[in-house]
């Protein structure tokens, strides 16, 4: 009775927040102004803030003309005195907290600045308007009377002198939750900060099979690897022999379509429900508030103005963006950012397109720099994914993991895109599987199609067959398992694909 009741209470005040997503839905120009204006006011007294004399910007275009994109490279001087414990450079509260960021294998890491203001502002507004929006499709939820399992990354200490931390942000949320989410989230921080992967996949599936679990959240790819565990563990047919009061999933970070259906047939519960976020170290950004609709709803009011430049005239720094009230639908755009954190017209390195700006709804389309152009070809990940799903629909196909690169010009040769494919249900004819995706891609994209005809620039793309836990065992040898840590999608250059070609080559020869 004591938890329906606190079930009750909880989903009546996240119902409550839903009238305020409305609002900026009715009124999004006017709320991005008052969020551009109250940045501005806040960090006039910083070093940024004096540089570009923040207090005379009356309007967007005084800040466009005044304020110069910027990618990580040009502020990471800056964010490198935070770092050693500086402070009032580009936002005027502490900053102690750093974002590793992961997004890629490099071995160049970003330390992006998180302020009190973004981690509550920002992102755990972000967490609590994601069940908001869950419980006003949902209103019949039992959601609260249950534990959430978190599976985030770890946090390492930087620099104990000048009280500067970094670590996933996932890690940075748990460590700064308050101790009301605590007590209903499993496993605990000792667990989920953990630094080895491995063992801490182990000890999360040791703790969470005693706990009544309602939802999950975390990255697909990594909640797969433990919801497996779990299923060893135990013994179970499926996820809701564990815990049959599951129902919710809560992800974000990478594509969720080669992970869907495998972690359907896991769970074996048609009533459970999967919602996608799009946040990123930088901040939230956006939220699936339309259930089976691959769409997400931009999150307006969350400290972060947002514009946009269009991906076919994108130069970067040199770049012209444009601000909310002028995108339109289907154009490929980067994202830049202002925010709460000190970031001003920040290149975040994501790339999406609008579905709707009425209201604003958003696909992720890919990065900046992962796609891959060796021939004028332009293939975004979002044409890769396409491809893919269209190959597996029609093959009965299962891919988990994937890469490609392109192999150059050689001997007046054609050059060609080379993949490397992991199947956790592979197709009976890999050739079919290869010309069908060959075929939708260029049905989705006419750069590529152009290249492709007649093998003038572009032969039938090369596909290679992964062995099993070919891209686990790589991450491994890199040290980036767990977290935000992902598998490059596209290159355009080889040296993700020529290493683990190497590894999967090595694997043959051992066996």
């Amino acid at each position: 009775m004591k938890l329906d009741l606190v079930n009750s209470f909880i989903s009546w005040r996240m119902k409550k927040r839903f009238h305020q997503i409305e609002l900026f839905m009715k009124y999004p120009i006017e709320v991005q102004q008052e969020v551009l204006q109250g940045l501005l006011e806040r960090a006039a007294r910083t070093e940024w803030g004096k540089r570009y004399d923040f207090r005379s910007i009356r309007n967007y275009e005084d800040f466009r003309s005044r304020v110069p994109l910027h990618f990580y490279e040009t502020i990471q001087a800056d964010v490198d005195r935070l770092r050693s414990g500086e402070q009032n450079i580009m936002w005027p509260t502490e900053i102690k907290w750093f974002a590793k960021s992961s997004g890629t294998t490099s071995s160049k890491s970003k330390f992006i600045p998180v302020s009190q203001e973004a981690i509550e502002e920002c992102h755990f507004k972000g967490g609590k308007d994601l069940l908001s929006i869950y419980c006003n499709n949902h209103p019949e939820t039992s959601i609260f009377s249950g534990m959430s399992l978190r599976l985030g990354g770890s946090t390492f200490i930087n620099n104990s002198e000048n009280n500067s931390f970094y670590g996933d942000l996932s890690a940075i949320i748990i460590e700064n939750l308050p101790f009301w989410v605590e007590m209903r989230s499993t496993p605990n921080n000792k667990i989920s900060l953990m630094e080895e992967w491995e063992e801490k996949i182990e000890a999360i599936a040791n703790t969470s099979i005693k706990e009544d679990v309602s939802s999950l959240a975390g990255v697909p790819s990594w909640m797969l690897v433990l919801a497996r565990k779990v299923l060893e563990k135990t013994g179970k047919a499926n996820l809701h022999e564990v815990w049959p009061n599951l129902e919710l999933h809560m992800h974000g970070g990478v594509n969720f379509t080669p992970y869907r259906q495998q972690l359907v047939d896991i769970l074996s519960n048609s009533s459970f429900s999967f919602l996608e976020t799009y946040n990123a170290s930088e901040g939230f950004f956006g939220i699936q508030d339309i259930t089976d609709r691959q769409e997400l709803l931009l999150m307006l009011d969350y400290g972060i103005f947002y514009e946009f430049i269009a991906m076919d005239e994108f130069d970067g720094e040199n770049s012209k963006a444009i601000p909310l009230s002028e995108v339109a639908k289907d154009v490929n755009y980067a994202v830049v950012i202002s925010s709460n954190a000190g970031l001003w017209r920040y290149i975040i390195g994501d790339t999406i397109k609008f579905t709707s700006t009425s209201p604003y709804r958003i696909q992720i389309t890919g990065r900046t720099k992962h796609f891959i152009n060796a021939f004028g070809e332009e293939v975004i990940i979002e044409n890769a994914e396409d491809a893919l799903q269209e190959a597996c629909a029609r093959t009965g196909a299962v891919v988990l993991e994937y890469t490609a690169a392109p192999v150059y010009m050689e001997n007046n040769e054609s050059g060609a895109h080379e993949w490397l494919v992991e199947f956790s249900e592979a197709p009976s004819n890999i050739e079919d599987f290869t010309d069908i995706m060959d075929r939708h891609l260029m049905q989705v994209n006419s750069d590529y199609e152009a290249k492709r005809h007649k093998n003038m620039a572009l032969k039938r793309p090369i596909m290679n067959v992964a062995r099993p836990n070919l891209f686990y065992d790589w991450l491994k040898s890199k040290g980036k398992l767990g977290g935000q840590h992902k598998v490059p999608r596209l290159s355009n250059n080889r040296n993700y694909i020529d290493e683990l070609l190497e590894m999967n080559a090595l694997e043959a020869v051992a066996g």
